[in-house]
């Protein structure tokens, strides 16, 4: 099949969005499947304003004609932001049916950054999936939440976990006191609430590997923190096995796949019991949820290694790929007068 997907989100971005699709479409091209990602890398960019690690594509009069030039067989809208609207205009011209997905928290990172918004973004985002012949979500919890906020055709799309690369490795010495080690992974800013994580009077060590907009800020304000910046690949990896417990601070994330690498890493996860850890974490083996995040903190490390090991080892991207495959709306060809 000829699928095209376009998202906001790509490379050189470091993000859960773009760990899927980089996953999805690796997955689809290895099954025989041809894929074309749009992204903002095939236009002109801006940096996105308070965010300028993020560009924005602006010169989207040439999209339409980069879909025609692939003639996909099934289009796919991945991210709600100038491609994913500019693709979407092209499909409702062309009647061409087309799947979608809800990823992120828009309207309550906007409630974060500038105090007001959320419930407008969310309008919007009803109007931009109203047509979608399929909404794919994460976890069955967001979509419960966002059926109750008046959104319809939502389909599953799970996440998967490479667990040869994210795998138990021997523990470091760290040096005196260093133990127990406390891991964030993830973005570096406003709406991941990390100061809820760095606050927290934890015995052994923090660190937070990641880049954002917040990433100078919070390493000036907390000197005894160890802030890796962005790792990738192998490196990520002997980072995750290291940590004792990772610590997923946010309330605002739809899924969350760094829980998903700790778990396959064998470490077990503290976090808050909302949206997101509700579906991946299961409470009292695989990790602790708790609004007294110190106190799952102190649970997590308590738990069972090789449970966690375990429990993502049934998270595979193949089955994330059949799902993601299950949903996609296929333009049905007409049929030819003989």
């Amino acid at each position: 099949m000829r699928i095209l997907i376009a998202t906001d989100a790509w490379l050189p971005q470091v993000n859960g969005v773009v760990r899927t699709l980089e996953r999805t479409c690796s997955t689809l091209e290895a099954r025989g499947h041809e894929v074309a990602l749009l992204g903002p890398h095939r236009f002109l960019t801006l940096p996105c304003p308070t965010y300028p690690q993020i560009r924005l594509a602006w010169n989207l009069w040439t999209a339409g004609a980069r879909v025609e030039a692939f003639a996909p067989e099934a289009i796919h809208l991945a991210t709600e932001g100038p491609v994913g609207v500019a693709v979407r205009a092209w499909c409702r011209l062309h009647r061409f049916p087309f799947s979608s997905s809800f990823t992120t928290r828009f309207p309550e990172y906007l409630d974060a950054r500038l105090g007001r918004g959320s419930d407008l973004f969310y309008a919007y985002l009803r109007w931009f999936h109203a047509p979608s012949e399929a909404l794919m979500v994460a976890s069955p919890s967001l979509a419960e939440e966002l059926s109750h906020r008046g959104f319809d055709n939502l389909r599953p799309w799970g996440r998967g976990v490479d667990t040869e690369l994210f795998r138990p490795r021997p523990k470091a010495d760290l040096g005196p006191g260093a133990r127990p080690l406390h891991l964030y992974v993830g973005r570096v800013a406003v709406e991941k609430n990390l100061p809820a994580f760095l606050d927290l009077d934890l015995p052994g060590s923090k660190w937070v590997v990641g880049d954002g907009p917040d990433l100078e800020a919070l390493r000036g304000r907390y000197p005894r923190v160890t802030f890796w910046g962005a790792r990738r690949g192998e490196e990520l990896a002997r980072l995750y096995a290291q940590a004792d417990c990772f610590v997923f601070p946010s309330r605002t994330d739809t899924f969350g796949i760094v829980m998903l690498e700790a778990l396959a890493s064998g470490v077990p996860v503290a976090a808050y019991p909302v949206t997101g850890p509700l579906d991946v974490v299961n409470q009292g083996v695989t990790g602790w949820l708790e609004d007294d995040l110190g106190r799952a903190c102190r649970k997590a490390r308590e738990l069972d290694p090789l449970a966690c090991r375990k429990a993502a080892l049934d998270r595979s991207w193949d089955r994330s790929a059949d799902q993601f495959l299950a949903n996609l709306k296929p333009r049905r060809r007409e049929r030819r007068a003989a």
